[in-house]
């Protein structure tokens, strides 16, 4: 399963200069492999939304809205709140991307978004009870991709992450049998700062942030998820190439680097 468009004919000549590039340690972009895309983020861009926010990343952009409803909790977590992720990959994205039902790609992304916020235990799920084993607090996260050039799961969590970081939730409590909200509201209780840096392999390097173009002559693609102690919190590999021990020790410690200072800019955009 792969995020990458089925691509068009690119001129194999293309991909052999990115290939060759990219053994020099060059980029078709002029970025060294450890450089990413410009990253911005800007929140509260749903007005109708609890939380949500919308992340440029080189070309690539997100829009991601939180919304808060009540509901039962899973049996198995009477006193937990609910978490669910959807992803849509809209059709002005990318001309491979179609209306209809989630596809493969749509819902790898939304289980990878959701892998590095569950994983990290981003929010505080038991906050989020109202009656254990009755009410309880579902979180939809919804992700729009509204334009692919590359690297969806980065943009997408950090896009969650912050939208999630500016969501508000409303204040209430049990009255006789019923829910009384009091008319104020409080931030989501969030414990964790996950932030996942992709990497993929053309020939034998590891660039960090493949564009479109690199992800169409990857052999692999390696995120690594990183939570706000630099501990690994989840790790998702995808494409058909393999990845030596020395590679993926050689990422996990770019990606302790790379996190702090993209997690930096997530929560100077939530404050």
């Amino acid at each position: 399963m792969s995020m990458t468009p089925q691509a068009a004919p690119t001129a194999k000549i293309e991909q052999e200069w990115i290939r060759d590039l990219a053994s020099k340690n060059r980029r078709i972009d002029g970025r060294a492999p450890s450089d990413y895309r410009e990253i911005t983020i800007e929140t509260g861009t749903i007005e109708k939304a609890n939380g949500s926010a919308r992340v440029t990343l080189g070309k690539t952009k997100i829009l991601v809205g939180v919304k808060l409803e009540l509901g039962a909790p899973f049996p198995d977590t009477p006193n937990e709140g609910v978490l669910t992720v959807n992803a849509e990959l809209t059709p002005i994205a990318h001309s491979s991307f179609e209306l209809g039902p989630p596809g493969e790609n749509a819902i790898e992304l939304a289980r990878v978004v959701d892998r590095n916020l569950r994983e990290s235990k981003a929010i505080d799920l038991k906050e989020l009870c109202i009656e254990p084993g009755k009410r309880v607090f579902i979180v939809f996260v919804d992700v729009y991709v509204l334009d692919h050039d590359g690297n969806l799961v980065d943009a997408s969590t950090y896009g969650a992450l912050a939208a999630l970081l500016k969501c508000r939730m409303p204040e209430c409590e049990i009255r006789d049998g019923e829910i009384v909200y009091s008319g104020s509201f409080r931030p989501l209780p969030m414990r964790n700062y996950p932030v996942p840096v992709t990497f993929a392999k053309i020939g034998r390097t590891l660039i960090v942030d493949p564009c479109l173009k690199e992800e169409e002559v990857m052999s692999t693609r390696l995120t690594i998820g990183v939570d706000k102690e630099d501990c690994v919190c989840a790790m998702q590999k995808g494409g058909m190439g393999t990845l030596e021990v020395h590679e993926v020790t050689a990422a996990v410690e770019a990606a302790i680097l790379k996190s702090g200072e993209i997690r930096k800019l997530i929560m100077e955009a939530a404050c």
